[in-house]
């Protein structure tokens, strides 16, 4: 590895579909979430203040372990640029300048509105089949489910995310809409490499292959991170009630870019 990038955003949002196009570049890795950030922040936890190992270690240590951590785990990988995948990222900018000097985070996006109702629909098409993702009590209805989700992954993202994009590293920061990505793939995919500054490579948008069906088996939900092999759009009518709809769909924040210095890729109002 000699340079690496990372992957986050919100849930449902392609950051799986980008991860399979941007492996068609052989200069690149991509992968679904990895286990690096969790590590990372399970070494920080077991060194810091609250361990009984605090007095041996210092600042300058840690963070020499946690860089350490990133490059072993990357360290059998061919292809000379990495791109991390974790929605935490967003959350640890204030770490990542101190450990990388030149990096960039693609965050992909989606009105949190369809973010609800594609988790609901992967739900509904296990209907014998109760995943990890909720519990007996919020699995009831579709309101339970999705305030689960409010209160788990789609609002750690979506605060993580927030926090990135009106911090002081917010430049070091791309959104990029799903939809977008879908309807224009090579559009979508010039500006990110314009935004990395590497030289286009030409991707091709009828055959993106990924999946990875254990891990969405041990979950309990098939098809999770299952790409489709054409890039294309598909319009249909959500199934949330549209009082949910609304609800999740007034918290897509970053369509105003007043505050903050990322650059977006999204639909103009």
């Amino acid at each position: 590895m000699e340079r690496i990038h990372f992957i986050s955003g919100l849930p449902r949002s392609g950051s799986t579909l980008l991860s399979g196009i941007l492996n068609q570049n052989p200069a690149f890795h991509a992968n679904m979430s990895s286990p690096v950030a969790s590590m990372m922040n399970a070494t920080l936890e077991m060194t810091g203040a609250g361990s009984e190992f605090y007095n041996f270690f210092d600042e300058a240590k840690r963070m020499r372990m946690a860089k350490a951590l990133i490059n072993a785990y990357y360290e059998d990988v061919e292809r000379p640029i990495v791109f991390d995948t974790n929605r935490v990222w967003t959350a640890r900018m204030h770490q990542l300048v101190e450990l990388y000097d030149d990096f960039k985070v693609v965050c992909l996006v989606r009105d949190p509105a369809w973010v609800m109702d594609s988790f609901e629909k992967i739900y509904r098409k296990n209907p014998f089949n109760y995943s990890k993702m909720f519990s007996a009590g919020t699995r009831m209805t579709v309101y339970s489910r999705c305030e689960s989700l409010l209160g788990g992954t789609v609002g750690m993202s979506l605060t993580a995310l927030k926090e990135a994009f009106y911090g002081e590293y917010s430049d070091k920061l791309l959104l990029v809409d799903y939809d977008l990505l879908t309807k224009f793939p090579e559009k979508t995919l010039k500006l990110i490499y314009e935004f990395l500054n590497i030289d286009y490579f030409s991707h091709d948008f009828e055959n993106v292959e990924y999946s990875h069906d254990e891990f969405d088996y041990t979950l309990g939900v098939k098809g999770l991170h299952t790409v489709q092999r054409k890039v294309e759009f598909k319009e249909r009518r959500s199934i949330l009630p549209p009082d949910l709809f609304d609800k999740y769909s007034e918290m897509a924040f970053w369509k105003d870019t007043a505050g903050s210095a990322a650059s977006v890729i999204s639909p103009k109002k």
